[in-house]
Order: structure tokens, then C-alpha cells, then sequence
């Protein structure tokens, strides 16, 4: 692989020789530390996503040693990096390292429920977010059923915890997949949401609050700016969201 963080790469690649070319997942984990955030499709910013560092004919085969689409599970599950819908509510990584300044700026220095308590939350995500008061992981399709959303009751699900995952309350640590009563696993497969301070513990999300979020905010520029320096002000703010 190049030393070049920033490349114009419009697509996912079409030569799985080209050097560019992510080919497993510990190779996609290496990435992501270095960059530190990387969405999983392409964006604004050429070449900042994992779509365009790994070969086309990969995605989608759920061969889990070449497949983009299945490194995705194994990396939310592995504990070794935050993934979620954190860019334009869109899915992608930030590494260890990352996260908690990312966390910091995005939730303006609040813990959820100081947000509550200042009436910045809505109460649909209050709903969902006190789901995690009972257990500390829900399937999406059980968190739906448990905190009230779908028919007959509140709606907008999907939009209410993208925006706790933009905000960085919610994250997905797995994946699974319904069971039939004959106990086989079938359909696709569905995101496992929790709170990264359920994960990862409360003091490694706190170490981000020990500065001001808009200086979390200015070192993740400088960072950004300083491996894809061709990126515009306007398309890091756009899709990083500082």
C-alpha cells in the first residue's frame, strides 16, 4: 500500500493488484488506526472511505477473508475499533485513539443524560436510550418491540438512533440475525446497538472531556487536514462533522 493517505480514487477498485488495495481485515484495521476515520462508502472526500481501498469484485460475496461487506462484523464485534452511523448518518470506523475527542465534540461535552436534563434531547431518544438502563446491548429489531417504536406506537426508529449514533451515545458492537422456533438463524443481518461506555468503560470516553470539545474539534481538522491535505475546509466539515 502507498504512504499517501490522499488519492483521488473515485470507486471501489478494479485491480485487487493495484497498491492501493486493502485484501483483509487486519489490513482494514491497520488502515483505520492509521487514518482514524474512515467511512465505509464513498463521500465527499475521494479516497476516504473503504469502499475505495479494496477491490469490487470482493463486496458481497460474505466470504469473511475478502469481503468488505463481512469485515464490518467482525470489526464492530472485535472491540479493536467504534463503528456506527457517525458521517452524513452513514456507517464507518474511528479508531480507539480517535474516539474519545470525536465523542467529545460531538456530544458538546455531555453525558446523554446531562442533554436530557438541559432539554437538548428529544424524547424518543430518551425512550430508546433508557432501553440501556435494563441491558447493555439491543438487537435494532428488539430495541424497536422494547422501547415503544412501530405500529401503534412511536415513530421514526431508524432516524432516532442514527442521530445517537451521529452523537456518539450509541454505537454498533455486533450483528446478529432473527432465530426461528426451530432455532436456525435467517434474514439479514441485524445491528447490535450499545453505549460505547458499555463497551470500552466510562473513564476511556471521559479522557475526551478533559479538553474543551472545540479543541478536540480543531485537533481532528489539523489531523484530517494533514493526511488528505487536498480535502476542502467545507468536505471535512461535511463529512467528518467538525
Amino acid at each position: 500500500m502507498s504512504d499517501t493517505l490522499y488519492d483521488y480514487i473515485p470507486y471501489a477498485l478494479d485491480d485487487p493488484d493495484d497498491p492501493y488495495c486493502i485484501h483483509t481485515v487486519e489490513e482494514a484495521l491497520d488502515y483505520i488506526n492509521q487514518v482514524g476515520f474512515l467511512p465505509l462508502f464513498s463521500n465527499d472526500i475521494p479516497g476516504l472511505s473503504l469502499e475505495e481501498r479494496t477491490y469490487r469484485m470482493d463486496w458481497w460475496t460474505m466470504e469473511p477473508e475478502t469481503d468488505p461487506w463481512t469485515w464490518r462484523e467482525i470489526l464492530a464485534r472485535s472491540g479493536d475499533v467504534v463503528y456506527g452511523k457517525f458521517f452524513q448518518n452513514k456507517s464507518g470506523f474511528v479508531s480507539l485513539a480517535w474516539f474519545p475527542a470525536f465523542a467529545n465534540w460531538r456530544r458538546d461535552g455531555y453525558d446523554f443524560d446531562a442533554r436530557w436534563e438541559d432539554e437538548l434531547a428529544t424524547y424518543r431518544q430518551k425512550k430508546i436510550m433508557d432501553q440501556f438502563d435494563l441491558e447493555t446491548e439491543w438487537s435494532s429489531y428488539h430495541l424497536k418491540r422494547q422501547a415503544g417504536f412501530g405500529k401503534g406506537g412511536e415513530k421514526g426508529f431508524e432516524g432516532t438512533v442514527t442521530k445517537l449514533q451521529m452523537q456518539t451515545y450509541l454505537c454498533i458492537g455486533d450483528f446478529s440475525r432473527k432465530v426461528s422456533k426451530a432455532g436456525n438463524e435467517y434474514g439479514m443481518a441485524n445491528s447490535v446497538y450499545s453505549m460505547p461506555e458499555r463497551i470500552w468503560g466510562y473513564d476511556y470516553i471521559a479522557k475526551g472531556y478533559k479538553e474543551e470539545p472545540e479543541q478536540s474539534a480543531a485537533r481532528i481538522r489539523s489531523f484530517m487536514k494533514e493526511n488528505y491535505p487536498a480535502a476542502a475546509d467545507e468536505q471535512v466539515r461535511r463529512v467528518i462533522g467538525v
